[in-house]
């Protein structure tokens, strides 16, 4: 199973990417091989709406995105990780998923399949924390990633959103929580297996 870790949050080891390393240790530990990605250590252009994806379902910018289009192609699996923002996802994390235009194009436009060889169905987790309690603080945020693995034929099999947590590595406070990120992870693996079984 490879499942690519998607983190968007700007800050290196914040909570959300120390929570998402706790579901990668999951991942591994159930047999998963996971690629990480910082989408703050790579140069990602905001979409241009230049419609040119929409002749060929192909993004004409030519930065880091390029190569992130293939491993979402070569995936079985996403994690995709985002604090909260005024609401919603970090910019690098928008950024990131407005450049998936091009797949958007492929399914709807072009009426074309980005995935090369028969699979199970790909499978996608989100993983969010925010400051506020707010009872409705991850309502905008879970509609864009949603959105998100529609585009890409990732179905959105679970989340684990986080409430009041704000300070720089606050979330190792709460090690009940840490534990439920590594089970996700191994819970994530052993649903995939037990899919590829029955397929």
């Amino acid at each position: 199973m490879k499942v690519l870790v998607i983190s968007s949050s700007p800050r290196k080891n914040g909570n959300t990417e120390l929570l998402l390393h706790k579901i990668i240790k999951g991942i591994e530990d159930a047999g998963g091989k996971v690629r990480f990605i910082r989408l703050q250590d790579l140069e990602i252009c905001p979409c241009r709406e230049c419609l040119r994806c929409h002749k060929n379902g192909r993004c004409v910018i030519n930065d880091d995105m390029q190569t992130l289009y293939t491993e979402i192609i070569n995936m079985d699996a996403m994690v995709f990780g985002s604090p909260i923002f005024f609401m919603s996802i970090s910019a690098q994390g928008k950024a990131f998923i407005d450049r998936c235009q091009p797949f958007w194009a492929m399914k709807y436009l072009l009426k074309k399949s980005f995935i090369h060889q028969e699979k199970p169905p790909r499978k996608g987790i989100f993983v969010s924390v925010g400051a506020t309690e707010f009872p409705y603080l991850f309502d905008g945020a879970v509609r864009v990633v949603k959105s998100l693995f529609k585009v890409i034929e990732v179905e959105y099999q679970d989340e684990l959103l986080i409430r009041k947590i704000d300070e720089k590595g606050q979330i190792l406070k709460y090690p009940e929580v840490m534990k439920l990120g590594y089970k996700m992870g191994v819970r994530f693996v052993n649903l995939y297996k037990n899919t590829v079984r029955s397929y």
